[in-house]
This record gives structure tokens, C-alpha cells and sequence, in this order.
């Protein structure tokens, strides 16, 4: 089969297009000839060698990737018959493996795709869909609610947008550069704002018309939180999920507000990705949880990811555009 593969960390160039063997699905698992890969943020950071939030960096040479979707085409040992030619996605979990024209899971990762959702869709819900999900189980959207939504052309900025708009809600999306702030405003958003404009917290302000936002859902950081908080109204929630801007180096994290700043504005602020999310979610298998409703959503036509699209060939040149802010939605590749 052909493979992304790296041998050495470092920039996006050491990604190589290459033929390495066909993978052999063990017992209890199936072998999904890849349709669609996705690629992640964390992605570009593991092939930088910088760890992150995982407990250890993969051995070399590794194929990237933990998001795929396509059709079974081989079982391994004690596998159920059934997973035979189904079209089914997965998220492959701590091991990689995902950009390849072959990749092999467990069964008890599988989902079948939902009819009217192609396999990149799927892999963009998978990920990106159960990870907006797990955002929104922390706060109750409503028509009276005003959101603030940073990178809302990115991957779960999008999905968070039309959740909201779902509801009746109004959103005001940052986006940068012209091409995504009219991504922003296609996808529903209320008002679109180019974050690099240092006027748009006025221009914010101006629609607000003496209202306040209610929630910022808050996956940037820097400057543009700093920014979007001084627009909460008291008794906003400020829901942290990530911090793009100041990179995804575990040393760093998100700008928070202390107790007190957090008392005189009369705000709420949780970091709500990893156990917490995990918790809200409950069940037994809170990532499956929450990957079954992302689904279901996509299928009943709430929610429809945005998809950027690269050949699988053109790994670096999508890691390239991912790291500098060039793709807009969720970036996927495709064999």
C-alpha cells in the first residue's frame, strides 16, 4: 500500500509518500480500506517531536494519523462476518496509523456511516463533531443565547456555529482574513469579524447595541480572548478547549482570568477538554458517547461539517496549511 510515513521529527517536508507493507488486521479486528484521513492539529505537533498532551511521542518511523473512514476490506481472527464490506469510520485511538490507503482498528471502534454522509464528513465528525459535542454539554443553548465563537472557520468553530444558530441563538464568528470571514457568514453566523482587524471588538460592540455575549466558546487564546472576554456580560461563561495561538506545547495553556478578575466580572470560566468532558459526557464509553451523537447529528442534518481537502500525497503540503492558518473546516486526506 502507499503511506504517509516519518522518520525523523521535524518540519512538514519529513512527511514522504512511500509504499511500505499492507497491515494484517489481529483477532477481533477488521482492516478499512481508507477513504478519507484526518488530519489534526496535534498532528503537526507530535511530527515536530513536541509531546503534548500524550503520555509519550511514537517510536519511528510511524504513520500519522487516528481518524478514518472507508469500507472493511478484510477481518482478522474471530472478527464478526458481518463488518465484511460495510462502509464504517473510527478514530484509531492512541495509535497511529490513519494516513494510509489501508488501516487496521478493533471492532469495537467501528461505526457505520450514516446514509447521505460521505467518508470524509464522517471523519470530520468523528473527531472534530464529538469534540464540539463535548463542548456543548457544558452550557444550555438557547434563543437568548449571544455566542462568541474565535476560529469559527476552523473545524469545531463551525459546528459550533450552526449548533448554536440550531437553537436560535446569535453568533458573532471570528475568523482571519476576508475568504473566512465570508466562510463564517455562509455557515449562519449573525456576524462575521476579522479578528486581524484590531477594530473588531468595536465593530462587536456596535452590533451588540448595549448587550453583552453570554458565552465565548474559546478554543485561541492570546490576544483574541483578551479581547472577546471584555465583551461577556456578567453571568457569561467562558468555555476553554484549546489555546491555537500560543501553540500546543504542554508548558503552555490558556489565558485565564483569576478568582478575583473572574468575581468582578461575574464570570464562569471552565477548561472543559479532557477528563471534564469526559465526565459530562458519562456512560460507560464517554468518547463513543459522544461520537454516536455527533453522528446522529450530522445525519439528521443539524450539524454539517466543513471539509478541507488534500490527496493523500499532499500530506506536507496540508500540515503546511493547517500550521499557518490556510484551511478553513476540517482538514482531511484522501487516497
Amino acid at each position: 500500500m502507499h503511506a504517509v510515513r516519518l522518520h525523523a521529527f521535524g518540519p512538514a517536508d519529513h512527511l514522504t509518500y512511500e509504499e511500505t507493507d499492507d497491515p494484517a488486521p489481529g483477532p477481533g479486528q477488521v482492516r478499512i480500506a481508507v477513504e478519507a484521513a484526518g488530519v489534526h492539529l496535534l498532528d503537526t505537533a507530535i511530527r515536530s517531536g513536541v509531546q503534548g498532551p500524550l503520555p509519550a511521542l511514537p517510536d519511528l518511523p510511524t504513520i500519522p494519523g487516528r481518524e478514518v473512514a472507508g469500507t472493511v476490506d478484510a477481518l482478522g481472527p474471530d472478527t464478526d462476518p458481518t463488518w465484511h464490506g460495510k462502509k464504517v469510520v473510527a478514530h484509531l485511538g492512541m495509535v497511529p496509523g490513519g494516513y494510509a490507503e489501508l488501516a487496521v482498528t478493533d471492532t469495537d471502534r467501528l461505526h457505520e456511516i450514516p446514509e447521505g454522509l460521505d467518508a470524509a464528513g464522517a471523519v470530520a465528525m468523528i473527531g472534530t463533531g464529538r469534540t464540539a459535542l463535548g463542548i456543548l454539554n457544558f452550557t444550555t443553548v438557547t434563543p437568548d443565547t449571544i455566542a462568541l465563537v474565535p476560529a469559527a472557520a476552523g473545524g469545531i468553530g463551525t459546528l459550533l456555529v450552526q449548533y448554536v444558530k440550531h437553537a436560535g441563538g446569535t453568533v458573532i464568528g471570528l475568523a482571519g482574513g476576508p475568504a473566512k470571514t465570508a466562510a463564517v457568514e455562509a455557515n449562519g453566523a449573525d456576524l462575521a469579524l476579522d479578528y486581524n482587524d484590531p477594530e473588531w471588538p468595536a465593530h462587536a460592540r456596535k452590533f451588540l447595541a448595549g448587550r453583552t455575549a453570554t458565552v465565548l466558546f474559546d478554543g485561541v487564546g492570546g490576544p483574541t480572548t483578551e479581547h472577546a472576554l471584555d465583551l461577556l456580560g456578567p453571568g457569561g461563561l467562558h468555555l476553554v478547549f484549546g489555546w491555537s495561538a500560543q501553540g500546543i506545547d504542554a508548558d503552555q495553556g490558556p489565558h485565564l482570568l483569576d478568582d478575583a478578575e473572574l468575581a468582578r466580572r461575574g464570570l464562569t470560566q471552565e477548561q472543559v477538554l479532557g477528563p471534564p468532558m469526559m465526565r459530562k459526557a458519562g456512560g460507560d464509553n464517554p468518547m463513543r458517547t459522544l461520537e454516536l451523537a455527533a453522528l446522529d447529528h450530522a445525519a439528521r442534518g443539524i450539524l454539517t461539517p466543513a471539509v478541507h481537502r488534500f490527496p493523500l500525497a499532499e500530506a506536507a503540503a496540508a500540515h503546511r496549511a493547517l500550521e499557518t492558518r490556510r484551511t478553513t473546516g476540517k482538514v482531511v486526506l484522501e487516497p
